[in-house]
């Protein structure tokens, strides 16, 4: 068998890779990639677009251009989702040495690559950041809500990063990417804000920089900015102060665990005490309505990128409220059993409640979020 030829001298590997996740980016696609090739004229470069499986054909117009142009890739995801864990699996796809990452809406300023890639290796950096909170950037045309949310979001970011980043929040950026793989096992993939994670997850002090840029407006699209996604963002600030041992989704199911007891008690009263219906039926409706509350919000939330939809949400309520029915079974008696034999009702109370959450994240995990998942 004869030996593979080496590369020829005019098609060297890519310098720079450059990341973009594009879940229902189709109208931004074209042009960005036209944007991308006029900016980093002169290097070599790459570009790897990672899509969710869209509904609005992201992967085939990435298809199209990458047949088009052998610089241009695309990595297709199915059956999860997730901007910060789309943002990794780019990364470690490639075998540039240097990364950058930007979104796919047209936002952020790619006339900037080359000048961050000639910080990155002149003064040996381990990232440059763009940062829209240094003088000469700015957030464009956000509205007074969403720069008070970026705000208050950068300061909860800064009581877990210990850099003096202007602009924690920052979702464009350029590492080595010995950097990436020198913590890459530590990182949640949780959320958004993939630059946040880096930060927390690295075992030494980053050397970096910031370079001002200006928010550009959308310009096709719609923003993914919701409750859902800051949900994951607080998840991820959870997990990085208490450590990787929790899993971020044990986290958030029993968070909204915490949340159904008060939806319980409140139906329980109404019920029992407003209108006069026994206790026994009012605690069995009770707690069919905090099952159905905590299944719809593990549904939209912890388990955001395995959502159940249509059929399928019939059979995940019905092997959700089974699992927690066994569970709440399993609380009674571990705290009872606990209880007679220690007679410490606090202690056996928690012990109970512990075996419950445990046994209901466990099996739902399993059985009810299992299609996607596998």
């Amino acid at each position: 068998m004869s030996e593979s030829n080496p590369l020829p001298e005019n098609c060297p590997p890519p310098e720079l890779a450059v990341i973009v996740p594009v879940y229902n980016e189709a109208g931004n696609i074209e042009a960005l990639t036209e944007q991308l090739r006029h900016s980093l004229q002169g290097l070599d470069w790459e570009l790897i677009f990672v899509d969710d499986d869209s509904p609005d054909g992201s992967t085939a117009k990435a298809q199209e251009i990458a047949r088009r142009d052998r610089r241009v890739r695309v990595l297709r995801r199915i059956g999860r989702r997730g901007l910060s864990s789309a943002c990794i699996e780019g990364m470690l796809a490639t075998v540039a040495p240097y990364l950058a990452v930007l979104d796919g809406d047209l936002q952020h300023d790619e006339t900037l690559l080359p000048s961050m890639l000639q910080t990155l290796k002149r003064e040996g950096l381990d990232i440059v950041v763009g940062s829209r909170y240094l003088e000469g950037g700015g957030l464009g045309t956000w509205n007074r809500r969403r720069r008070s949310m970026s705000r208050f979001a950068s300061r909860l970011a800064r009581t877990l990063v210990k850099a003096d980043l202007s602009d924690p929040m920052s979702g464009f950026f350029m590492l080595n990417s010995t950097l990436l793989h020198g913590c890459v096992r530590n990182l949640s993939g949780i959320g958004f804000k993939i630059l946040l994670d880096i930060f927390a997850s690295s075992p030494r002090p980053l050397r970096f920089r910031e370079i001002p840029y200006v928010f550009r407006a959308r310009r096709a699209g719609e923003s993914k900015l919701d409750n859902a996604v800051l949900w994951e963002y607080l998840l991820m600030l959870l997990q990085k102060t208490m450590g990787s041992m929790i899993p971020v989704r044990f986290i958030g199911f029993s968070l909204i665990g915490g949340s159904g007891v008060i939806v319980h008690m409140v139906v329980l009263w109404v019920l029992f005490r407003l209108l006069g219906a026994s206790f026994i039926s009012g605690q069995a409706v009770a707690t069919l309505v905090a099952m159905t509350t905590n299944f719809f919000l593990n549904n939209m939330l912890t388990y955001r990128d395995l959502r159940l939809r249509r059929w399928q949400l019939l059979r995940g309520w019905l092997s959700f409220v089974l699992a927690c029915s066994i569970g709440a079974i399993a609380n009674v008696g571990i705290a009872t059993y606990l209880f007679q034999t220690q007679s410490y009702w606090v202690l056996s109370a928690f012990a109970g409640i512990l075996v419950g959450v445990v046994w209901n994240y466990a099996i739902t995990a399993v059985y009810t979020w299992r299609h996607k998942a596998g």
